[in-house]
C-alpha cells in the first residue's frame, strides 16, 4: 500500500472499565464526546448550540457546561432520552492515578425551575481518551489515559415540548460556569444565523 493510499480512521478505543450505563461510564463517555470535536465545534465552546447534536450517542444525550464564559445555547433533544451534563468538572490527562476530588466545588442544576440534585462522579480508574485534532480534553488525537472527577447531573427523559435548563458551578477558586439550554424535546434544531 502506497503512503498517499492510506487513510487514518477513528481510533479504536479500548472498552471502558465502567459499565458504560453507570455514573463513571457516563463520567468517562462525556470526557469522549467533548474530545470527538474539534476546536471549532467544540461543545464547550458553542456559544449558540448549533453543535450541540455532533457525535451524540443513542442511548444519552450530552450537554456541556463552559469553559467560564456565561453561555445560552439552543438545541433540540430526540424526545425519550435522559440528559446527562456537568455543573463542574476536571479532567486529567496523561495519567495512572484516580483523578483529585476539588474539595471546594460547587454546582447546581434546573430544569424548569425544579431542581435536580447533582451527583459527585469520579473515574478512579483512567480511560482512553483519543479525540479530534486539536480537541478540547487532550488536545490530540493520540490515545491517551484520562480521568475525571465532578459534579454531574442526570435527567430523566423529559415531556415533548421546550424546556429551559440552567446549569452553574465553580472550583471555589473564582473559576465558574454559568450555562442555560432552551431545549425543545422531539422538536427540530433551530435555525442558527448564518447557516
Amino acid at each position: 500500500m502506497s503512503f498517499l493510499s492510506r487513510s487514518r480512521g477513528a481510533e479504536v478505543l479500548p472498552p471502558l472499565p465502567y459499565e458504560p450505563s453507570s455514573a463513571p461510564g457516563l463520567a468517562a463517555r462525556w470526557v469522549q464526546w467533548v474530545a470527538a470535536s474539534g476546536p471549532i465545534k467544540n461543545p464547550l465552546d458553542d456559544a449558540t448550540g448549533e453543535y450541540a447534536g455532533l457525535n451524540q450517542p443513542d442511548d444519552v444525550w450530552f450537554l456541556a457546561g463552559s469553559y467560564g464564559k456565561r453561555m445560552h445555547r439552543r438545541c433540540a433533544v430526540p424526545a425519550g432520552r435522559p440528559l446527562f451534563l456537568p455543573a463542574f468538572n476536571t479532567w486529567y490527562w496523561p495519567t495512572d492515578v484516580p483523578p483529585l476530588v476539588m474539595e471546594d466545588a460547587h454546582g447546581s442544576l434546573t430544569v424548569d425551575g425544579a431542581a435536580v440534585q447533582l451527583q459527585e462522579i469520579g473515574t478512579p480508574v483512567p480511560f482512553v481518551v483519543a479525540g479530534a485534532r486539536l480537541n478540547g480534553v487532550t488536545n490530540t488525537r493520540k490515545p491517551v489515559p484520562a480521568t475525571v472527577w465532578g459534579l454531574w447531573g442526570q435527567v430523566p427523559p423529559l415531556e415533548p415540548g421546550g424546556h429551559e435548563l440552567h446549569v452553574t458551578g465553580g472550583d471555589g477558586y473564582g473559576f465558574e460556569v454559568d450555562v442555560t439550554y432552551s431545549l425543545v424535546v422531539g422538536g427540530v434544531t433551530p435555525a442558527y444565523p448564518g447557516r
